[in-house]
């Protein structure tokens, strides 16, 4: 089986820019890429509270096709073949566990993401998976 590049996807314009880096690289080599969009659980007192099982689940879904559309067209232009996932949790917890059960040669992100908490040089999702990876990890910096 063939090495896979990880891309995780957000829906931001700092993923798609990794994206682009990251399709060139697979286009080259002849590799497949993973489009990883992490949703958070959001299972909470007041989430179960008000809202049924399948209202969160019909949100996840719309967020994550939301954050992929883009995604997904860019890399059909490249021509490379791709697999599209969806994980539940902590974005970095998923980004690695992927990573690791799949074992992929590379993981390709941008330098920072959709999230409220922002890291002062790197995003806290981009730093996190750059020091707990179990393969090297290119962080794309910011496009201008």
């Amino acid at each position: 089986m063939g090495k896979h590049i990880l891309v995780p996807i957000d829906g931001s314009k700092h993923a798609l820019h990794a994206l682009e880096e990251a399709a060139e690289m697979a286009k080259a080599f002849g590799e497949k890429v993973i489009l990883l969009n992490v949703q958070y659980d959001f299972d909470t007192f007041n989430t179960r509270r008000f809202f049924s099982r399948e209202q969160v689940e019909e949100y996840r879904k719309e967020m994550s096709e939301e954050a992929l559309a883009s995604a997904i067209e860019e890399l059909r232009g490249y021509g490379v073949e791709f697999d599209v996932k969806v994980r539940v949790g902590s974005p970095k917890k998923e980004i690695l566990s992927e990573a690791k059960e799949q074992n992929v040669r590379c993981i390709a992100m941008g330098s920072r993401g959709m999230g409220a908490v922002r890291g002062t040089v790197l995003g806290s999702v981009s730093h996190g998976v750059l020091y707990e990876s179990p393969c090297p990890v290119m962080v794309i910096p910011e496009c201008k």
